[in-house]
């Protein structure tokens, strides 16, 4: 495939990486498990979004959609710069996936002191008693991975994408406005002989005052 049949592809995967990375951060994250059962009010487990394991999800995935607009219309040397932000942005989601995962209990660890009350790193890891993973972390990282792959693939081709058509857009719009501006110029000149025919039956010559010349002495009675 040639490197200007690429913008869509890459423009697609931005859309699709940074949409799931929005969507996860909405999604259960954790199922979370108490050491007491009677602090959660009953046995079942607690469910952990996103929003509040990862937070920073929110902000980089809209950052992806913003890209998208901007890679749509930018030229060759703002597409390098936008491709390098887009890889930064997909490391950034990737980077905050590992640190969620990483230390599941510091990340439900909000959601323990909403059911409980107790606040505090070392009061609330005492009262995990499982933090166990849904699918939905594994979406954002194939989110984060799109992002980078569009990005690599923006720095790859970006230079050679077709030109805006912004200016064949400009000639089209010069064209329909000559129609209107001979019809305008068909009126002008149709109104003109109206107002010779006008002066010349009240016995005025036009032609003599639109050559700077004197109009011919009318005969005396």
């Amino acid at each position: 495939m040639s490197a200007a049949r690429m913008k869509l592809p890459a423009i697609v995967a931005t859309i699709v990486g940074a949409g799931l990375a929005l969507l996860s951060w909405s999604q259960t994250w954790f199922a979370l498990e108490l050491t007491d059962a009677a602090a959660q009010g009953s046995g079942d487990s607690i469910a952990v979004p996103g929003s509040i394991a990862s937070p920073a999800l929110a902000a980089l995935g809209l950052a992806g959609l913003a890209l998208v607009a901007a890679l749509a219309i930018a030229g060759p040397a703002i597409r390098i710069v936008l491709a390098v932000l887009e890889v930064v942005l997909g490391g950034c989601v990737l980077l905050a996936v590992w640190i969620t995962l990483g230390d599941p209990i510091g990340a439900v660890s909000p959601a323990v002191t909403d059911a409980t009350g107790v606040s505090g790193a070392v009061p609330t890891a005492e009262l995990v008693a499982s933090a166990d993973p849904t699918t939905w972390p594994v979406a954002a990282i194939g989110g984060g991975v799109l992002l980078v792959a569009a990005g690599v693939l923006v720095l790859a081709t970006g230079t050679r994408w077709p030109a805006s058509s912004r200016r064949y857009r400009a000639a089209r719009l010069a064209d329909a406005e000559e129609p209107v501006s001979n019809a305008t110029r068909g009126r002008a000149a149709s109104d003109r002989a109206i107002d010779d025919w006008d002066e010349l039956s009240r016995g005025d010559d036009p032609t003599g005052e639109a050559h700077g010349g004197e109009s011919p002495a009318q005969p005396s009675r």
